[in-house]
């Protein structure tokens, strides 16, 4: 049956989940095998059967019973499936092809005759025979033989009397040899266990072994699991190498060599998995874990056979056959000697090569099975009025006619194939050619006509009960997909194995062995568990146990079947495709999610009030991902986890979706797919339907056997349409669903409608700051020439430059804050600019102009900046160090537009720089859209009104504040933005201006440092604002009347550069160092000119953000290096690549906001409405 998550986190405990050394898949012959001697040579291994637990009493023993334990899989006629999955008989039709299994706790042990013959000679000397085999064959056998209890029949039936006479007389070559079963008929001095003995009952001969016995006298393989865990309805679906380092990655946290997977969702972990489910079971498992990147052999599938399977029925017969089984009214009518006995109790051979059997017929078989449905009769057809006739002979007390199966075994090819269908999953097979069916038909005529009546001959071409092979064992892997010892090949070489992954069941017989294969399966079995105790024990020599097992040191207790019935389903499982595209090619997400309420202790209410996310919201994940462009094989997700209410502590405010995908290709290379659905509280929720079903997604590959060349690293989006959605909500599954979805809807509720916080700012004194000292720097004051005073701090360099390559004096470094916060000189942060660059061996200068805090005035513009601040800064510096030097210069935001008119005025010569480096800023200034409509509105014109005389806005509250001041900053709290704050400075400063940092790439000290110190930020000056404005409107520098008075002199601009701007838009959008770049190439194609995207930073996140200093300052190091390298007045001699660049003037590739219309509408309404509030409140105050 197909078995829920749910279920499987019942059947495994948390501390069961990698607490066992082996698990042994599956329950027949092979399985009990290993299982059993596993557990004997003290090994802690557990057994997880697909099927439950048959008691005695559970078996059909009528023909409406047996209907509902049968499960048929038609997967080419019809293509559908009918009947429970873990029904006990499992019959699979292909076409002209026909072969039944047996599902449960001891698997074909249950249903079959129990015939334990020892493998003949013929087979054993088949070329395809493992000679490896041959070395312990006989004590393996024997072995076998004590474990399953074989007996002999102690009374011939009369069954057995009337084929053996009807079968010499008519093929006077055949022979008849005596029958072992596995069947108690309870006959003293025994050699098997005293303790099957006691739950073992006797034979009564009643004839129904092919049902399942009715009186628990079958030595069945359920018996045989003493001191093994036993789990059963869950079925294993595929294995996967745990390989550490993609753990790591991902957190899992777990060491074990192999995970089985029960689900999409749900594994266990262990270091050893031996498979044994069963000829199909067995492939359909390798060929899902092929799928997903075990490397096996080609010979998968191949080498399949029936054992020369042919079945017929005979009926309408007057000989004595006694061939009904009886019910247990009919059954002590009659004396033991005259009942029908086991199933089979006689064998004749024949010289030809094969071999017939006699069989009873159980009470829950219906007749009519055998007699057209399935079947044609011979040698007439008229089957329906065959049974009307027996039916007629019951009613009236006539004698009815006697009936008998006849099932007919030999050596065929060997030669058939199973495959898999990737779209369905499921197993299809071939059978293989029987050169001696003819003979087999041949021979049932012959019976027929000896014993009188109707035979009955399959219509399928190929009727099986006894499939062996798929997973041959062979000595190399070009002809088969195992060792003679079980392990399955890997093909690193020809002789290299998987570690710790085993086949032991009839999979791995090669040939057909022309009778019964019980015995023989068990004798392969015993063979492998021999090789596999002696590893099991080695491996754990080797490596120290470094789990605590949990399971219960008794044996017998801990033997108990755990099932998995249950009256609650405690999970949601949520269907989701996502398509889109990555890296510019199309790629769809195929998501099963499976949402857990595992660990939900606090009541709802109090959840609500404290924020935390509800379990409910977290959950697995499983499914597929479709990437054509990267892997023609679908990309199966083999560990995964979503949160759908993930809060960071940074930005409490915002909801995220996380998704976390570890992804296998059937090629072997594993990947990891990470998204995240950002929801952010502004704009009054009109970006609910396009943030809650956006994935912003990175992929990246992770294979430890990637060449350099091969690696990927992808970017993109994935989007969930209206219909998904819709396909979504019908396909909810679990009774906790209505429970989900109101919680979901209270998240979404609280996210964008009530908008409160989930978690407290973490502002405060007990922060982790900086403890190295910082260098000590110098406050140089400086006159500019409109007579203005400004100022510039000094830090000079007393060690030696970290690059023995370059002896000479390094340029200073000249930086450039933003309107007005400090961006370089951070004493309470590990790294900053300022100590980059001393490492580094400039002397660096942070200058401080007229719109720093420290130097506020009343009346300036970014103009005056440029035009006077900066070429002041320079002079002081070139004073400084010599009339030779150059400096170099790094410049954010206003900075850089003031560097740019300082240059494209003609203020500052292009020749006093050695090299120029801009982030978020550039003679461009594309804003995002907030920005845009924000400077539209005349909003800041108000503003300034509001302000008054005094255009110099206190950032905090004072006490002696003016209400002009009080209220702008009010008003300023209720301004949209990208992202809100539980800080009030922090809520003023982004209503201001707008988001300057992502919140997530602060760190807290940082945050503190920028809201809470009063020293840092104690006012905004406020009057270049209309200025900055104008730049904003028109989307490059102008002059304070708003005319083009620069960027028509790009002469001036001489000079190597760097733009950079961050991937995550926020203020600025990278459309801005795009056009800068593009500009600079055309108009300096003799100087360097690069352009870098940061993903995942916003503005001012690029120069303080606490990954800063790994991911954006190599790229201005790496630029001012070169720029030193170049030497004086160097120009780049070849300029063909720089002409072939500046002609690139499409969309910007990494623009991500341009958008359409839809980008526009949300700030628009937002903005315009809290413009109207803002007029009345202005109108109602002055």
């Amino acid at each position: 049956m197909k078995t829920e998550a749910n279920s499987i986190e019942r059947l495994f405990s948390d501390g069961e989940r990698d607490s066992y050394d082996a698990i042994v898949v599956g329950s027949g012959y092979g399985g009990s095998v290993a299982a059993c001697r596993l557990a004997m040579a003290g090994v802690k291994v557990c057994l997880c059967e697909k099927g439950r637990r048959w008691e005695a009493q559970d078996f059909p023993t009528n023909c409406f019973q047996i209907m509902s334990t049968l499960r048929v899989e038609d997967s080419k006629t019809l293509g559908v499936s009918l009947g429970p999955e873990d029904a006990l008989f499992q019959v699979y039709e292909q076409g002209d092809s026909l072969a039944a299994v047996a599902c449960g706790l001891g698997g074909g042990s249950l249903v079959n005759a129990g015939v334990m013959i020892p493998t003949p000679v013929r087979a054993r000397k088949n070329p395809k025979w493992p000679k490896d085999w041959e070395t312990d064959w006989d004590s393996c056998e024997a072995s076998a033989s004590v474990m399953l209890g074989v007996q002999s029949v102690p009374v011939k039936f009369p069954n057995a009397k009337v084929m053996e006479d009807a079968i010499e007389e008519e093929n006077k070559e055949s022979s008849s040899r005596p029958v072992n079963l596995s069947v108690n008929f309870d006959i003293e001095g025994l050699p098997f266990d005293s303790v099957k003995r006691q739950t073992t009952g006797s034979c009564l001969a009643c004839g129904n072994c092919l049902s399942g016995c009715p009186y628990n006298a079958k030595n069945s393989t359920d018996k045989n699991y003493a001191g093994c865990v036993v789990k059963t309805g869950c079925q294993v679906q595929y294995v996967v190498r745990n390989q550490d380092d993609f753990c790591d990655k991902l957190g899992m946290g777990n060491k074990r060599r192999w995970l089985v997977y029960f689900t999409e969702t749900d594994h266990v972990s262990t270091d050893f998995v031996i498979l044994s489910a069963g000829v199909f079971g067995t492939a359909s498992i390798l060929y899902q874990s092929q799928m997903r990147g075990l490397k096996l052999s080609e010979s998968l599938g191949s080498g399949f056979s029936t054992n020369g399977n042919a079945v017929a029925y005979v009926s309408g017969s007057p000989a004595p056959l006694n061939s009904y089984a009886l019910d247990r009214k009919q059954l002590f009518k009659v004396p033991f000697q005259e009942r029908p006995g086991p199933s089979i109790s006689s064998v004749y051979t024949s010289s030809l090569g094969y071999s017939i059997q006699g069989a009873v017929l159980p009470t829950s078989y219906p007749s009519l099975l055998f007699k057209g449905f399935t079947t044609y009769g011979w040698p007439t057809s008229f089957w329906l009025l065959h049974e009307v006739m027996d039916k007629l002979k019951n009613i009236i007390g006539v004698k009815s006619s006697q009936a008998v199966v006849l099932n007919a075994m030999g050596y065929d090819q060997s030669d058939g194939r199973i495959t898999f269908n990737k779209d369905t999953n499921k197993i299809s097979f071939s059978p293989p050619h029987d050169p001696l069916l003819s003979q087999k038909v041949q021979a049932f005529q012959k019976i027929t006509r000896k014993l009188g009546g109707t035979l009955f001959m399959s219509r399928y071409r190929s009727t099986a009960v006894h499939l062996l092979g798929g997973c041959n064992a062979s000595l190399d892997p070009s002809s088969g997909l195992c060792n003679p010892s079980g392990r399955v090949f890997d093909l690193v070489s020809s002789n290299s194995v998987h570690p710790g992954l085993y086949v032991c069941d009839a999979s791995l017989v090669p040939c057909s062995v022309g009778i019964n294969p019980a015995l023989t399966i068990a004798s392969v079995a015993e063979h492998v568990s021999r090789h596999l105790v002696q590893e099991v024990h080695q491996f754990k020599s080797k490596k120290p146990t470094l789990y605590e097992h949990k399971i219960a040191e008794s044996y017998p207790e801990s033997a108990m079947d755990r099932n998995s019935d249950s009256d609650h389903i405690n999970t949601v499982l949520i269907k989701e495709t996502l398509s889109g595209y990555v890296g510019g090619m199309p790629c769809t997400a195929h998501l099963k999610m499976n949402m857990d309420s595992g660990g939900r202790k606090k009541r709802d209410g109090i959840r609500w009030i404290t924020g935390d996310p509800d379990p409910l919201l977290r959950g697995k994940v499983g499914g597929f991902v479709e990437f054509k462009a990267l892997e023609m094989d679908n990309l199966h997700v083999i560990d995964g986890e979503v949160d759908l209410c993930l809060v960071n502590e940074r930005t409490p405010f915002t909801q995220y979706m996380h998704y976390k995908l570890l992804l296998a290709a059937s090629s072997g290379s594993r990947y990891i797919l990470e998204g995240r659905k950002t929801m952010n509280p502004g704009f009054l929720g009109l970006y609910i339907l396009s943030e809650s079903t956006t994935l912003q997604v990175t992929f990246r590959k992770v294979s430890d056997n990637s060449k350099p060349g091969e690696m990927v690293n992808l970017r993109g989006r994935l989007n969930i349409s209206m219909a998904e959605i819709l396909k979504s909500l019908i396909s909810l599954e679990g009774n906790l669903k209505g429970q989900f979805l109101s919680l979901f809807l209270q998240s979404l509720l609280r996210t964008y409608v009530l908008q409160i916080p989930r978690s407290s700012c973490k502002d405060s004194l007990a922060f982790n700051f900086c403890q190295k000292p910082y260098p000590d720097g110098s406050l140089h004051e400086i006159v500019t020439e409109d007579g203005f005073t400004i100022s510039c701090w000094q830090w000079k360099c007393h060690q030696t430059t970290g690059r023995p390559e370059i002896q000479k004096q390094l340029y200073p470094v000249l930086l450039l804050n933003g309107y007005f916060a400090e961006s370089y000189w951070l004493p309470m942060e590990p790294n900053d600019l300022v100590r980059t660059l001393l490492g580094e061996g400039h002397d660096t200068w942070v200058l401080q102009p007229r719109s720093h805090p420290s130097n506020p005035s009343n009346s300036f513009t970014i103009e005056d900046i440029g035009k006077y601040d900066i070429p002041a800064a320079i002079e002081k510096i070139r004073k400084f160090h010599g009339p030779s030097t150059k400096v170099h210069v790094v410049a954010h935001c206003a900075g850089g537009m003031a560097i740019h008119i300082a240059l494209m005025g003609g203020f500052v010569p292009a020749a006093h720089i050695a090299s120029l480096s801009c982030t978020n800023t550039a003679m461009f200034f594309k804003v995002t859209a907030l920005t845009r409509v924000k400077m539209w509105l005349p909003l800041l014109p108000i503003s300034m009104l509001i302000l008054g005389k005094d255009k110099t806005l206190p950032l905090y509250e004072k006490s002696d504040s003016s209400y002009r001041h009080r209220l702008l900053r009010s008003i300023a709290r209720f301004v949209p933005r990208n992202e809100r704050c539980t800080c009030s400075e922090c809520e003023v400063v982004s209503g201001i201006f707008g988001n300057i940092f992502w919140h997530e790439n602060i760190s807290p000290s940082m945050h503190h440092r920028i809201n809470k110190d009063k020293d840092n930020l104690p006012v905004l000056p406020m009057a270049a604002f209309p200025h900055l404005r104008k730049i904003c409107n028109t989307g490059y520098i102008v002059d304070s009347n708003g005319k083009n008075s620069y960027l028509i002199h790009p002469e001036r601009m001489a000079l190597p550069t760097l733009y950079i701007s961050g991937g995550r838009t926020l203020l600025v959008m990278p459309e801005t160092s795009f056009l800068a770049n593009n500009f600079m190439k055309l108009h300096q194609p003799g100087f360097r000119h690069e352009r870098v995207i940061v993903d995942g930073f916003g503005h001012s996140d690029l120069l303080i953000g606490e990954e800063a200093y790994k991911k954006v300052f190599p790229h201005i190091l790496d630029h001012i290096r070169l720029a030193e390298g170049e030497g004086t007045g160097s120009r780049i001699k070849d300029t063909r690549k720089n002409y072939k660049d500046h002609l690139l003037w499409g969309n910007d590739p990494y623009d991500e906001d341009i958008g359409g219309f839809e980008k526009w509408v949300p700030p628009l309404v937002t903005l315009l409405l809290v413009f109207l509030f803002f007029a009345m409140l202005v109108s109602l105050v002055l």
